[in-house]
């Protein structure tokens, strides 16, 4: 049994699986800026409707340029041609996109009892 073969494999699998992730990445994280404007707009509308503030909309903004963030350094990982340099642009995508997530949830929970304790 060849173990080159195997190693080579496993590597090119390994290399499919990241570049897989660095896309789904990538795209999601710019659907998730789209939908962080989208609430955005909406929340400024309930705002100027009740005329009263929330930080709602300031959160989302930051959680906007969080995915962003996180999706230009998915496209950089894409677009690189250094193997070592890619894997690093991936982690980093990859850690700040769960912290997006993990903000975009406290987001949603401020925004809710903000919303409904006025």
């Amino acid at each position: 049994m060849n173990h080159d073969n195997l190693d080579t494999s496993d590597a090119d699998q390994r290399r499919r699986l990241d570049r897989d992730i660095c896309v789904h990445i990538f795209t999601a994280s710019a659907a998730m800026v789209g939908v962080c404007l989208t609430v955005i707009g909406i929340l400024r509308v309930v705002i100027s409707l009740r005329k009263e503030d929330i930080l709602g909309d300031d959160l989302l903004a930051i959680n906007s340029m969080l995915y962003l963030a996180s999706c230009l350094l998915s496209y950089w990982a894409l677009r690189t041609r250094n193997i070592r340099r890619n894997h690093q642009l991936e982690r980093a995508a990859d850690i700040i996109f769960l912290s997006a997530l993990v903000f975009t949830a406290i987001n949603a929970g401020f925004i809710t009892w903000a919303i409904s304790a006025s």
